[in-house]
């Protein structure tokens, strides 16, 4: 009984393998199919053995041969950044604007140690532009000076140099139109923006930044540009695109940011005069209340010293 029990177990089992197997031909088959697709061909092993002897910056490419002096270099952290920028300002940044320095810290950190990027005037007065949008209306003015100029430190930025740069750049642009600028970033003439889109026209590798885009904006503002989103897009697309020849939609959305954010800071400095209105207003009823009580007080004493007096004056009549 035990016999037929396993003799009947390992018809079974055959079975089964055999409804989950395929005949020996269509194997040979199959395998002749697979070793003919172009992943299974002899040039695997060549490109296996290129990624094993790869190494960092030795590509033969022109971005590897520009920088592949760089790989394996050692780059600070944000983290490294952000912890200098705190020892350098010393003192807790305001709640309100906490957020939008650690943004900046971080966004100037990454674009500064990226070895594409190479700062020119347009930047600072974008940077410089930036960093007075945010902290105008800073609580303390003083406290406000000493964020930008630690916010700089940090990254490695020299801030009189990038101010030099900035009011240079914004002093040129004094009195000149929206073409006189379009011409200029085609590379037309010998102006300081001529020499910047040249430089940018002739770099493969030319990184665009933030900053840059703000600093257009700003150079829109002194040339008469209509400060509004929708305009600043198409002459940021025009300047961007056709001028300089160089992708525009990054730009055309960091305008478009730089606008909202403007709006945003435009509320929170609204909000702000309105609070300090009311607090004077407070400060100011307060100080009437005080003086209708003193008034009062004064007053009160005044009557009170009248009836000792009346009262002195009785007592020495009747004395006499």
């Amino acid at each position: 009984m035990k016999f037929s029990r396993t003799i009947f177990a390992l018809f079974t089992a055959t079975a089964s393998v055999n409804a989950f197997t395929t005949s020996s031909n269509n194997v040979g088959v199959r395998s002749t199919a697979v070793a003919s697709t172009p992943f299974f061909t002899s040039d695997i092993q060549s490109a296996l053995d290129k990624e094993v002897s790869y190494q960092p910056g030795k590509a033969d490419t022109e971005f590897a041969k520009k920088y592949g002096h760089l790989a394996g270099a050692q780059v600070r952290t944000v983290g490294e950044a952000f912890t200098q920028f705190t020892d350098k300002l010393g003192t807790p940044v305001n709640a309100l604007y906490k957020g939008m320095c650690t943004d900046l810290v971080g966004s100037l950190h990454l674009v500064m140690v990226n070895a594409r990027f190479q700062r020119d005037a347009v930047f600072s007065l974008g940077l410089v532009s930036a960093l007075d949008l945010v902290l105008k209306n800073y609580p303390e003015a003083e406290t406000g000076a000493r964020i930008k100029s630690a916010m700089l430190e940090s990254v490695g930025l020299d801030e009189a140099v990038v101010n030099a740069e900035a009011a240079a750049l914004e002093a040129w642009a004094q009195g000149k139109t929206k073409e006189d600028i379009a011409s200029a970033l085609k590379g037309e003439g010998d102006s300081q923006l001529a020499a910047i889109a040249k430089a940018a026209k002739g770099d493969q590798w030319w990184m665009y930044s933030r900053f840059f885009g703000v600093g257009l904006v700003r150079i829109m503002e002194i040339v008469g540009v209509e400060m509004d989103m929708s305009v600043a897009y198409d002459v940021m697309e025009n300047w961007m695109g056709k001028c300089m020849e160089k992708p525009y939609y990054t730009a055309c959305s960091d305008s478009d940011l730089y606008f909202k954010t403007k709006g945003k800071l435009d509320m929170m400095e609204t909000m702000m005069k309105e609070i300090e209105i009311r607090e004077k207003k407070r400060m100011a009823d307060r100080l009437e209340a005080k003086a209708d009580m003193a008034i009062k007080a004064a007053e009160k004493a005044e009557k009170f010293q009248a009836e000792v007096d009346k009262e002195a004056a009785k007592e020495e009549k009747v004395e006499a």
